[in-house]
């Protein structure tokens, strides 16, 4: 799967390089992660774990003031819970690493010489490549199947920012994940929950 979704990525940004007015960026920041986790008639979002995220993407423009921007992403997610939360005897926490392939329809207002503001949205799809997980004092490192998770996620990205003439960009995110991480939990679900912002540098 992960060399799939490489190659998908790989690809997309070959076929639209050839056009003159494709650009290229990277962009890198922080992460605030959470899970959402429902059973039954519960529902329940975990506190915030802070990790990180690095994009290299292509933007296409494919109209006045749009662009599609597909890339490859390197993204921190999880989350955390204290002792008494949800059932839990001891404070909790998991991260993980995915290598994700968005692909996302950008909007730009330009603001005069300055540069311009930038609204998108769009689709993701991840493989998760290393999961960490404690509780209380053990931690445990390997696998998103030895953490009892599925390797796959995929959902929504929302995004707006500002980039400057030259360049240089500031954005923020969310990330709204709609497949269950569970791998073998039944009657309950868990979805990425990621708040994002950084910056960037397109060429």
């Amino acid at each position: 799967m992960k060399r799939k979704l490489l190659s998908i990525a790989a690809a997309l940004c070959f076929i639209v390089g050839a056009k003159a007015q494709t650009s290229y960026g990277v962009k890198a920041g922080v992460n605030f992660a959470k899970f959402k986790v429902s059973g039954g008639n519960v529902t329940y979002t975990s506190d915030a774990t802070t990790s990180f995220y690095v994009t290299g993407y292509a933007d296409i423009p494919v109209a006045p003031s749009f662009s599609l921007q597909p890339g490859v992403s390197l993204q921190g997610k999880g989350g955390k819970a204290s002792a008494g939360e949800f059932g839990l005897a001891e404070d909790a926490k998991d991260n993980l690493m995915y290598i994700e392939v968005p692909v996302n329809l950008v909007y730009y207002i330009p603001t005069g010489d300055a540069g311009k503001v930038f609204f998108g949205a769009g689709p993701y799809a991840g493989f998760g490549i290393h999961a960490k997980t404690s509780q209380g004092n053990l931690s445990e490192s390997g696998s998103f199947s030895d953490a009892g998770l599925k390797t796959f996620d995929a959902g929504l990205n929302f995004l707006g920012g500002y980039k400057l003439t030259n360049g240089f960009l500031i954005n923020a995110g969310y990330g709204l994940g709609l497949t269950n991480m569970y791998k073998d939990i039944e009657g309950a679900t868990s979805k990425n929950r990621v708040f994002s912002v950084g910056v960037g540098y397109q060429f």
